[in-house]
């Protein structure tokens, strides 16, 4: 059927949005996209269709080369960008970013409208290194100092399945080292979650465990981990990492991420070197609170999602710092349901900010039942804005989409500061300084998660003497609290 001009049918309007006829119909019932019926079709105007692209930060950007301009000193890529936290991180140490490659459609949207002179790439699989050169600006000779990415965390969560490299989004980050290999950069940076320190090669779900049970063939702790490393010692590289707290460098947020810092040559790039500590201890400033990253927003305008009225009820009788086991014990059955007779802590329930406190780890959604992120004192999850401060985006740093897509985006996305850490080590290193991180410091919860000693322990686990026991052999240090710990993401 046609339809007049400026009338546009669903299935035109899904092959403008790169959205499925399905998905279009859903906007239309939920009225995020208006349209009209026409005899029995829904049609959307030229004007609507308009509004709505305006609403999630205009049409998806296609991939696009990078603006002609001179090469910087320090010529720097990022892959699996996402809002570009690591990428600002960078930046703001001195190292400016060439290219993004990102195939999420509002992350796109993200770059292209803060970044519009990078060159943008979709999905990694879809490019070989001259591909990336090419749109990069680079000849083939030249030197590519810096390659920094965090290819897709969920394979590797103790949260999930951890399906590994049988999941699409954990073969990612082979790709992403493959593409490190191939372009032979000075330095690469691969961000993750810490439930990469314990992701085994093949994963066998607990339920499905024996009393008995005995790893077999990859499915020791640490499997993953040790394979990327010789994958990465093989093309030649030095490998440090260790599993930091972002709260330790100035972060007013305690994360915890897993951060590899590659060197061709050999040699080892020192640990990030922190500028904060819980206590003041080592001589630095105590950690950044929450009061410190939400200050100065009395003009704001905030947007946020909202928490439902039989959660609201109970978040009225908390304060500051609390949550559910707050409450009045007559109340804590029925304010958790079910999930009060679940194992864990389950601090994520009902739970209120600290003002004094760096905040706990941004999810992608604040208002869900086991991740509530609260206001301290207003009854109201974290606003879009409060997201951005603690991720510590500049309050100018547009993030485009809905407001599903914008927590998504800053809640996944790595701490700026977290990223400055990285990209300070990286130039220190660059220009010959020796700097020591202070002796014993803390970067963590856990011990013994620096590459030394997390190596060790990994390969003692998997042992001939080891495997040859009949008795169950005792888990890779930590791996007992990474299982029981599920509130990374």
């Amino acid at each position: 059927m046609e339809y007049p001009d400026g009338l546009l049918s669903i299935k035109s309007v899904s092959e403008q949005l790169g959205l499925s006829e399905q998905r279009v119909r859903v906007l239309v019932r939920e009225c995020a996209i208006d349209a009209v019926r026409v005899g029995h079709s829904w049609v959307v105007s030229d004007k609507a269709l308009g509004k709505y692209l305006a609403s999630q930060g205009g049409p998806v950007p296609s991939n696009h080369p990078r603006t002609a301009a001179p090469l910087p000193e320090i010529k720097a890529l990022s892959f699996f960008s996402g809002a570009m936290g690591l990428d600002l991180g960078l930046e703001q140490a001195g190292i400016p970013m060439l290219l993004a490659c990102e195939m999420d459609k509002a992350c796109r949207r993200t770059i292209a409208t803060n970044r519009p002179d990078l060159a943008l790439l979709g999905n990694i699989w879809d490019y070989s290194a001259d591909d990336v050169r090419k749109a990069a600006g680079l000849d083939a000779d030249d030197e590519i100092d810096i390659i920094v990415g965090g290819p897709p965390c969920q394979a590797f969560s103790t949260a999930g399945a951890r399906r590994g490299f049988k999941d699409d989004r954990g073969n990612a980050l082979l790709k992403y080292i493959g593409l490190i290999l191939e372009l032979r950069p000075r330095y690469a940076v691969i961000e993750n979650v810490r439930g990469l320190i314990s992701a085994p090669m093949s994963h066998k779900p607990h339920a499905e465990r024996g009393e008995d049970w005995v790893p077999g063939e990859g499915e020791h702790p640490g499997g993953v981990l040790l394979h990327i490393l010789s994958l990465l010692r093989t093309g030649g590289y030095g490998v440090s990492f260790n599993l930091y707290n972002a709260a330790n460098f100035g972060v007013p947020q305690s994360r915890e991420r897993v951060i590899l810092v590659c060197h061709r040559g050999g040699e080892k790039v020192p640990h990030l070197m922190p500028t904060h500590s819980q206590d003041a201890a080592f001589g630095l400033p105590k950690w950044k609170t929450l009061r410190d990253a939400l200050a100065n927003m009395e003009h704001v305008e905030h947007h946020h999602v909202e928490f439902p009225e039989n959660r609201l009820r109970f978040y009225r009788m908390l304060k500051s710092g609390q949550y559910w086991k707050h409450l009045p014990e007559e109340l804590q059955k029925e304010a958790l349901g079910k999930s009060f007779y679940a194992g864990g802590g389950k601090t994520g329930f009902l739970r209120r900010l600290d003002w004094d406190k760096p905040s706990c780890t941004l999810v992608t959604s604040p208002n869900m039942p086991a991740t509530d992120i609260c206001h301290p004192t207003e009854n109201r999850p974290l606003s879009i804005e409060e997201y951005k401060r603690i991720q510590q985006f500049p309050d100018g740093w547009k993030v485009c989409g809905s407001l599903n897509d914008q927590y998504r985006q800053i809640g996944n996305a790595v701490p700026v500061g977290l990223g400055f850490a990285a990209g300070r080590a990286i130039l220190s290193h660059m220009s010959g300084e020796e700097k020591s991180v202070p002796a014993g410091f803390p970067f963590s919860r856990y011990k013994d998660t620096d590459e030394v000693s997390w190596e060790r322990q990994a390969l003692s686990s998997i042992s001939p003497e080891k495997s040859k026991n009949t008795k169950k052999p005792a888990k890779l240090k930590n791996e007992l609290q990474f299982d029981l710990d599920f509130a990374e993401v």
